[in-house]
């Protein structure tokens, strides 16, 4: 079912990718296109579980806008073993403005289709998506 506001379906690849590696972990990150063409939302890249952040962030091109979602283990004050899923909605300012608008127009439709989100980032550049950054916002 495509989005009214931008005319954007959700390729069921997506969600079923996004179900894995919130379930079972089969994957440490999904990055996500939007296919003007076709009008909607594929999966573009898939991490291995031993991928790190590096691998990830260097997933994400410098001058085109993507959704990403990256599964965030870190450990607790008390020690404890956690994991976030964190939503990065990736637009350089370097990119097309008819690619920011239609991301942007996209995103709320596209997240409420990935169930299980518990952190939202919007990210313009490398640093507003950092490990600390990340680390502050699961708390």
């Amino acid at each position: 079912m495509a989005n009214a506001a931008s005319g954007m379906a959700v390729h069921d690849d997506c969600k079923l990718k996004f179900l894995e590696l919130k379930t079972k972990r089969t994957y440490r990150f999904i990055v996500f296109k939007i296919e003007e063409k076709q009008k909607q939302v594929i999966v573009e890249k898939l991490g291995e579980p031993s991928d790190s952040y590096e691998v990830f962030s260097a997933s994400l091109p410098a001058n085109e806008c993507r959704y990403a979602v990256y599964d965030f283990d870190f450990m607790t004050e008390e020690n404890v073993p956690r994991s976030r899923i964190v939503f990065i909605a990736w637009s350089p300012d370097v990119s097309k403005v008819r690619s920011k608008m239609i991301y942007a127009s996209s995103k709320d439709r596209f997240k409420r289709e990935l169930d299980g989100i518990q952190v939202e980032l919007q990210a313009t550049d490398p640093t507003e998506m950092g490990v600390d950054v990340i680390r502050s916002r699961t708390n």
